[in-house]
C-alpha cells in the first residue's frame, strides 16, 4: 500500500478542487440542497417577476404582464393614501415594540436556562417553553379570543374583583398589549435555541478561571457568557431589525383584528390583502408590497452596517 494514492487524498492547503470533482465527491450534500434551492426558486424568486404589475395596469384574467403601462401611478396613489400611512406606522410600532420587549427577555431566559444544573428540570422547562411555537396560529388566535372574551376567564376574574368586563379584542388601545404578550408567550422558548447552542460552545475553563479569581455567577455572565455569544446576538438582532417593516405578523393580526381596531392593528400585510384580494386592486397592492420589500432591504442593510461597526460581526 506504500506509495498508493487514495481516491480521497487530502487537497493541499490553498488549492481549490474543481467544481465537478467537488460535486462528485460530496454529491449527497448537493442532493440534499436541491429541495431548499428548488423551494426558494419556485416560491421566492420566480414570483418576483410578478412585481412588474406594480408599473402596469392589471385586470383579473388578463396577461400577467398587465394591459398597459402605468409608470409610478400606483406608487403616487398609496403615498397620498392616509390609510396606507396608518398601516405603515402600525407595522413599525407593533414590530418595534415586540422587538424591544421580547429580544432582551429571550436572552435573559436563555441565560437563566443555561445556569440550571438539574438536567431533568432543564429539559422539562425547555419542552414547556418550546411547545407554544408549534401550535397553529389559528389555534393561538382562538385561544386568545376565548381568554379575552367578555365571558372568558380573565373578565370573570375582573368581575369577581368588583370590576367591569372589558372587551379587549374590540378596543384598539389593547391590541398592542395582546400582540406583544401573545408573541412573547409563543416564541420565548424557541428563541433561546440558538443562544443555548452558542453557550454550549463556551469553554468551561473560562468559568473555572473566573471562579478562582472570585467572580460570582452574575459577573461570569456579564464578562464571559454575553461576550462569547455576542456574534449570535448581533446576527439575530440584524435579522429582526430587517423584519421591522415585514409581514411576519400578518397571520396573527389578520386573525385578531377587526374594523374597530384598525387604528392600531391594521398593518401593511392586512392592508395589501384588503386592497388586492378583497378589492381587486392588484397593481396597487403589488406596488405597496414592493415598497415594503425595499424598506425591509434598507433596514436590513443599515442594521448590518451598524452591527459590523459596533460589534465587529454581522449577517454578511
Amino acid at each position: 500500500m506504500k506509495g498508493k494514492k487514495t481516491k480521497d487524498a487530502a487537497v493541499p492547503a490553498g488549492v481549490r478542487q474543481p467544481l465537478t470533482k467537488h460535486i462528485h465527491k460530496y454529491w449527497q450534500w448537493y442532493v440534499m440542497m436541491l429541495i431548499p434551492v428548488i423551494y426558494y426558486l419556485v416560491f421566492r424568486y420566480v414570483p418576483m417577476a410578478g412585481n412588474v404589475i406594480a408599473f402596469r395596469r392589471y385586470r383579473a384574467g388578463s396577461s400577467i404582464l398587465g394591459d398597459e403601462w402605468s409608470g409610478l401611478k400606483y406608487f403616487r396613489q398609496f403615498i397620498n393614501d392616509q390609510n396606507f400611512w396608518r398601516a405603515f406606522r402600525n407595522t413599525l410600532l407593533l414590530n418595534f415594540k415586540y422587538l424591544v420587549i421580547s429580544f432582551p427577555i429571550t436572552i435573559i431566559f436563555a441565560l437563566l436556562l443555561n445556569e440550571v444544573k438539574n438536567v431533568r428540570w432543564k429539559k422539562f422547562v425547555q419542552t414547556i417553553s418550546y411547545l407554544p411555537h408549534f401550535i397553529s396560529m389559528v389555534i393561538v388566535a382562538g385561544m386568545i379570543r376565548e381568554l379575552l372574551s367578555t365571558s372568558g376567564p380573565i373578565n370573570s376574574l375582573i368581575r369577581s374583583l368588583g370590576g367591569e368586563a372589558i372587551s379587549f379584542i374590540s378596543l384598539p388601545e389593547w391590541f398592542t398589549t395582546i400582540f406583544v404578550g401573545s408573541g412573547i408567550w409563543q416564541g420565548l422558548g424557541w428563541g433561546t435555541i440558538l443562544y443555548l447552542a452558542a453557550m454550549a460552545g463556551i469553554s468551561p475553563e473560562l468559568y473555572e478561571a473566573a471562579e478562582l479569581d472570585g467572580a460570582n455567577k452574575f459577573q461570569q455572565c456579564i464578562y464571559i457568557t454575553l461576550p462569547s455569544i455576542l456574534p449570535t446576538i448581533s446576527t439575530l438582532l440584524v435579522l429582526n431589525v430587517g423584519q421591522l417593516c415585514g409581514s411576519g405578523a400578518f397571520e396573527k393580526v389578520f386573525l385578531l383584528y377587526q374594523p374597530t381596531t384598525y387604528e392600531t392593528a391594521d398593518i401593511i400585510g392586512t392592508y395589501v390583502y384588503r386592497m388586492g384580494l378583497e378589492s381587486g386592486n392588484y397593481s396597487y397592492a403589488t406596488a405597496v408590497g414592493l415598497f415594503q420589500g425595499i424598506i425591509n432591504l434598507v433596514l436590513l442593510t443599515a442594521a448590518n452596517v451598524v452591527s459590523k461597526k459596533t460589534t465587529g460581526s454581522g449577517l454578511y
